[in-house]
């Protein structure tokens, strides 16, 4: 039989950044123009910007990074254990010095030094100096809130057997703060990562979230007001959501609206540089500049998102708020938040109620509950949540209505069912029904679009497409319906993949990108040439990498996140494509040992192989790589394929059916189980 081959070409945009090598095809980095402007520090800001400074001391941003001391750590450190999976950690002080008494990166015991604190609320984690110039975050953290329910150590992954090596130990790198945090947590950093050696000589210059964070270098700033002029250029980029538009009821439906469009997105897109999940790929952020010049967000992703849009991985607020209402009609985060002291000092609906008329909204007539009920709460109802970090509470920012119709259609949460857990999702469709009619149930609705493409059902093309050429719907469901319909080889498609790789939104943009280049349409590839001028970095650089040409820029990416598997692991992918098989040998093996668990670097690696004729190579990668994750369908997959083309069939199907047990609605391992039981 012909078996079918496992692809090489996997990107993990989502959860890691792009990645590096340092073969021939990089070009030095440039360095920074003489006259870009210096950081000056919070300090100096706070010499002129009195108020706005009291206000941010107060923040979580002031507190998001802190050195230890009396009054910055939260935790006793008073001789209190925690145990865990046989390993107890003790938690102490002395000389002055805050120390964790816990299992280090070989397992051994040791008295660890606290370096930084991490956060402040509800937890507050601990950063501890590791060799190589590394912070690694500590997995057991203090619960900050009030006893009985806080005021405790915990374990940030209690029902895991995390140990010494994994990737989820606090010596691991899933727990290092130089790429995993630090970009969102401290101002101007510079990540430094140096290949020799696996090393970081990180910079930053202010410890916390500070004023240049979100305004930028302040030197041009400075000076500007140091030379008492009041007018011309004040040498900073604006930020705050305020450009002189008016908000006014309508008093016919109770909400306020804007007299005229937003003109800018800048402050939006700069809370969206750590309030969303994204890969970053420079740490040469210019505020002013979009946000895809410098990162790339996720789209609606399976694990991240559920089929509708609800948050349901750790995604933060942007790509949910791009969703929204809110958003559509011109709402900025500054217009619920105080941009120094961001979070909600009063009751949230208090925030709702700026906008939309109490008298309207906060009555029975509206949310059909008994007053000072939960049910009667806008963000109940409008802002269901869900915790992360086993207690962090997080509100998701899409500001939808609830649609228990679509629960019982393709399997998405309802926010009544938060409270009503006892209750099935038909009666609670039915109440809704009751209060506002049928209209709302019978709505259509994108996540049933991006359901079917989940699920790769057959009606599933057409109703992806549909979305995509309507531009009345979100830009990031747009962008995600093109990247499921890279699922589909579909001639129909191709045009309207074309347009949309030239789509005012860059999202859509990228997505267009992505799928033309799995696809590899060649004229429609071709195509893209036009884009490797695009105005933006992450459309840019994909573009380049589809094309096969100008990937200068590309690889210097590439560089800057050197230290993940996932880069080493898309240089593979790269090489392999090219031919060029050492190259691409080379960085598969380095992400192996960068992170010995991390599947798709094995399986690629063993798919070289096979390209090269050793499939005895190959079957000794994956089954090393089984040993350390036995869970990875994908490797029982490719196993699977390898011992059919050594025809040993009894194995073969045995490895298969463990990887549709696995990942049983991936359709293209039931498909090689099915040819394996068919031939055997």
């Amino acid at each position: 039989m012909t078996a079918p081959t496992i692809s090489t070409a996997v990107t993990l945009f989502s959860t890691v950044a792009l990645g590096l090598a340092w073969t021939h095809y990089f070009q030095p980095q440039q360095p920074l123009a003489d006259d870009r402007p210096a950081f000056v520090g919070a300090d100096t800001c706070a010499s002129c910007h009195r108020v706005e400074a009291t206000r941010w001391r107060s923040s979580m941003h002031a507190r998001a990074m802190q050195r230890p001391a009396a009054d910055s750590v939260k935790a006793p450190f008073t001789g209190e254990t925690f145990s865990l999976n046989g390993v107890t950690s003790t938690f102490s002080r002395r000389d002055g010095r805050y120390l964790v008494h816990t299992d280090g990166p070989d397992g051994i015991f040791g008295d660890f030094e606290v370096a930084y604190t991490f956060g402040t609320s509800p937890l507050q984690q601990y950063l501890v100096a590791m060799p190589g110039g590394r912070l690694q975050a500590l997995s057991i953290a203090w619960d900050g809130r009030p006893a009985p329910a806080g005021q405790r150590w915990y374990h940030l992954y209690p029902d895991s057997s995390v140990r010494a090596g994994d990737a989820l130990h606090w010596t691991g790198r899933l727990q290092n703060w130089n790429f995993m945090c630090a970009d969102c947590h401290s101002t101007n950093v510079r990540k430094n990562y140096r290949a020799d050696g696996d090393r970081y000589e990180t910079t930053f210059s202010d410890l916390n979230v500070a004023c240049e964070a979100c305004h930028g270098a302040g030197s041009r700033h400075v000076a500007w007001a140091r030379s008492g002029a009041r007018d011309g250029d004040n040498g900073l980029t604006r930020v705050y959501g305020f450009d002189g538009a008016i908000w006014s009821l309508d008093a016919a439906t109770g909400i306020k609206h804007r007299n005229r469009p937003r003109t800018s997105h800048v402050e939006i897109e700069m809370c969206a540089r750590c309030h969303s999940r994204r890969a970053q790929l420079t740490d040469e952020v210019d505020v002013g500049r979009p946000l895809t010049d410098a990162y790339r967000p996720a789209l609606l992703e399976e694990e991240l998102y559920f089929a509708d849009g609800q948050i349901d991985g750790e995604v933060y607020e942007y790509g949910s708020f791009l969703q929204s209402r809110m958003y559509a009609n011109g709402v900025t985060c500054s217009d619920c938040h105080e941009p120094h002291a961001p979070e909600l000092s009063r009751r949230p609906d208090d925030a709702c109620q700026r906008c939309h008329a109490p008298e309207t909204f906060a009555t029975p007539a509206h949310h059909h509950h008994a007053e000072g009920s939960t049910g009667s709460s806008c963000v109940s109802c409008h802002m269901p949540a869900r915790t992360y970090m086993t207690i962090d509470v997080r509100r998701d920012h899409s500001f939808r209505v609830p649609r228990p119709d679509l629960t019982m259609k393709i399997g998405t949460p309802n926010a009544c069912s938060s409270c009503h857990a006892d209750r099935p999702a038909s009666w609670a469709a039915a109440k809704v029904t009751s209060w506002f009619g049928a209209g709302r149930s019978s709505t259509p609705h994108y996540g049933e679009a991006l359901a079917a493409g989940r699920s790769l059902a057959n009606d599933a093309p057409n109703k992806l497409l549909a979305v995509v050429t309507d531009t009345r719907l979100p830009a990031i469901v747009r962008a995600t319906a093109i990247s499921l319909l890279g699922r589909w080889v579909e001639p129909r498609s191709g045009p309207t993949l074309e347009i949309a790789a030239h789509d005012p939104d860059p999202l859509v943009r990228m997505a267009a990108v992505d799928v033309i280049a799995i696809q590899r349409d060649q004229p429609r590839q071709l195509a893209l040439t036009s884009l490797l001028g695009d105005p933006v970095r992450a459309v840019r650089i994909q573009a380049a990498r589809a094309v096969g040409t100008n990937v200068a820029e590309w690889t210097t990416v590439q560089r800057f996140n050197g230290d993940t598997a996932g880069a080493h692991l898309n240089l593979g992918v790269f090489y392999a494509d090219r031919g060029e098989f050492d190259f691409a040998r080379q960085e598969y093996e380095i992400a192996l040992k960068l992170e010995p668990y991390f599947a798709p670097a094995a399986a690629n690696l063993a798919d070289l192989y096979r390209a090269q004729g050793r499939d005895d190579l190959g079957e000794r990668v994956l089954r090393d790589a089984l040993l350390r994750t036995p869970e990875a369908s994908m490797l029982h997959y490719a196993l699977g394929l390898l011992l059919v083309r050594q025809h040993d069939s009894p194995s073969a199907i045995a490895e298969l059916r463990r990887a549709v047990a696995l990942s049983p609605t991936d359709p293209d391992v039931k498909h090689a189980l099915t040819l394996a039981l068919a031939n055997r």
